[in-house]
């Protein structure tokens, strides 16, 4: 199975910045399409950000479009999220998962979540 932990969530101003990582374990992590979701109490799951298996196509969610960056590092059996310009509507817990379709399928693995809070 593939297993994926979170860091570098925390706590942050308005117009500050955080980087998410996801380290997965396995030898297969260049296999799948990694993704970043994110929840908030009384919301549904959201679909942030993904990248496909060899780093070259992104998609993003509207929300966060020119301000977050995915990115992979398949050496290192790593995904990232850079998050700038933050606002408080991006609190939420951020979780990293993996899908072995492309990134508008379902994801087969999941994270246990790290929060990131902004602060106003």
């Amino acid at each position: 199975q593939v297993q994926l932990v979170e860091s570098g969530g925390g706590l942050v101003q308005a117009g500050g910045s955080l980087r998410l990582s996801c380290a997965a374990s396995g030898r297969t992590f260049s296999s799948y399409t990694m993704g970043w979701f994110r929840q908030t109490p009384g919301k549904e799951r959201e679909f942030v950000a993904a990248i496909s298996k060899s780093g070259g196509r992104t998609y993003y969610a509207d929300s966060v479009k020119g301000r977050f960056t995915i990115s992979r590092d398949n050496a290192k059996n790593t995904v990232y999220l850079q998050m700038n310009s933050l606002k408080p509507e991006d609190t939420a817990v951020y979780y990293c998962a993996a899908a072995r379709g492309s990134w508008y399928e379902e994801y087969d693995y999941w994270g246990q979540g790290t929060q990131v809070t902004v602060s106003s």
